[in-house]
């Protein structure tokens, strides 16, 4: 087992990982930038090391000065959380080349599955189910001649995004080229490589997603799906486990689709297989996050499998020490991304000092956070405050649970979206589980909400 660990990430994960080091008995070192000086994470971690300014370019983003972190501080393994390097190979490369472990995939996996149109070619040919599309796009023409195959409308997508951007939705011809010039100029901006693939749009989808983890000795096992397709702008807002519209046979197929997946690319550690479903409950593959996802506590929530401790454990060689026949779920849970953000001004992002926090509890209540009292939301970053889970023995006990937790939040002195996720679980078509992923902007933003007005 590891004796001190770096932890390459800042708020809410960054003291997630702590925890779970203390339980492990590891010391830890929290890097940050000046931004985060007086945040949690530098409170609660045994060592902190400042690494530079805030823009994350210059700090989290910063692969020499982390690697130098843990190299001064004695560190014998990196964990890069959520986000910045936690997908980059050239990171994990570098970390493994000065004698540290790196939490999280081999580099050669991340390449396999970095480049998403070359991963769909991985994926059909280990059975998995794909979206018809094409592999990177160079011309016009080459657009226009998938479109009059499978007709429209279509999504280009950047070969190497992700966080939902670099994405354009195509309705016709007139569209193709200004849209596909706008996806190559915002995939070079964001991800620094202008290719682009096209994939036929599936219409009404839900974003399901599945949890696995794969050990160092050729064991793979799934923990079962997430249901995200309450988002906004591409980005997930709610999350919920299981989901409520799949079959016995349809969970079986989809998990087992994903642990191909894993194993087609010698997959190790945490990651998520992400597909679209159809209004058919037909699935298709969508891509491979490779590292935890923000919305993991929720699979914790109905497994009881600490998933942080898991892929401590797995980077440190061991076996994971449960077959798939021995996981185990039960009930629902539901979590609510709580953001610095305000939704009366087309949720913009809301930096300033936090004055007061009550936090909810209770049985089958759980909150994430990285917040207090006197805190100062930094500009720099994204604006997620706190996750709230809640967990029940049914999904609509589940909601019940999470709209009494979030009736006892408080957060002051900046705008965040509390009573905008008050408004998601009051909506009768959430209420029904009839969900897909435009399910803010047609139902909530749209109008057409089908609020009860005696649980808002």
């Amino acid at each position: 087992m590891f004796n001190k660990i770096l932890i390459a990430n800042r708020g809410e994960i960054a003291v997630r990982i702590i925890r779970a080091c203390k339980e492990l008995r590891i010391k830890t070192v929290v890097v940050h930038s000046t931004a985060d000086a007086d945040s949690q994470a530098v409170q609660w971690a045994d060592e902190a090391v400042c690494i530079g300014p805030p823009p994350p370019r210059d700090s989290y983003l910063h692969a020499p000065n982390i690697i130098s972190a843990a190299e001064i501080t004695g560190a014998d393994a990196i964990h890069p959380g959520i986000g910045f390097l936690s997908e980059r190979a050239s990171f994990a490369m570098a970390v493994e080349a000065c004698g540290l472990k790196f939490i999280g995939p081999s580099a050669a996996s991340m390449d396999k599955m970095g480049d998403k149109a070359a991963a769909r070619e991985t994926m059909r040919a280990a059975r998995v189910p794909v979206v018809p599309g094409t592999t990177a796009v160079q011309s016009v023409q080459e657009a226009l001649q998938f479109a009059q195959k499978t007709g429209y409308p279509l999504l280009i997508k950047a070969s190497n995004g992700g966080g939902g951007r670099g994405i354009r939705l195509v309705q016709n011809d007139e569209e193709l080229p200004r849209q596909l010039d706008m996806a190559k100029a915002e995939a070079a901006a964001s991800f620094g490589n202008p290719d682009v693939y096209i994939e036929k749009f599936v219409e009404e989808p839900r974003h399901i997603e599945v949890q696995i983890i794969a050990d160092e000795h050729g064991h793979v096992v799934h923990l079962g799906e997430r249901d995200c397709s309450v988002q906004r702008r591409h980005q997930k807002v709610l999350e919920e486990a299981p989901a409520a519209i799949l079959t016995a046979a349809q969970r079986r197929a989809i998990g087992d689709a994903a642990v191909r997946a894993a194993q087609a690319v010698n997959y190790t550690n945490a990651g998520t297989v992400e597909f679209l479903v159809d209004k058919r409950g037909d699935f298709f593959f969508l891509e491979m996050n490779k590292r935890l996802q923000v919305e993991h506590c929720i699979t914790e929530a109905i497994t009881d499998i600490d998933l942080v401790k898991l892929q401590i454990r797995v980077a440190a060689g061991e076996k994971l020490p449960f077959s798939q026949k021995e996981v185990r779920w039960e009930g629902h849970a539901i979590e609510c991304r709580i953001n610095a953000e305000d939704p009366d001004r087309n949720f913009s992002p809301n930096a300033g000092r936090i004055d007061r926090v009550i936090l909810p509890g209770g049985y089958g209540v759980r909150v994430d956070t990285h917040i207090y009292p006197g805190y100062e939301v930094p500009s720099y970053y994204d604006s997620l405050l706190a996750k709230v889970i809640a967990w029940d023995k049914t999904r609509a006990g589940a909601i019940a649970r999470m709209q009494r937790a979030l009736s006892e939040m408080e957060v002051t002195g900046i705008k965040t979206n509390i009573g905008f996720q008050r408004r998601i679980l009051a909506n009768a078509f959430f209420r029904r589980g009839e969900v897909t992923t435009d399910f803010i902007q047609r139902r909530i933003l749209d109008g057409e909400t089908g609020e009860d007005p005696r649980v808002v």
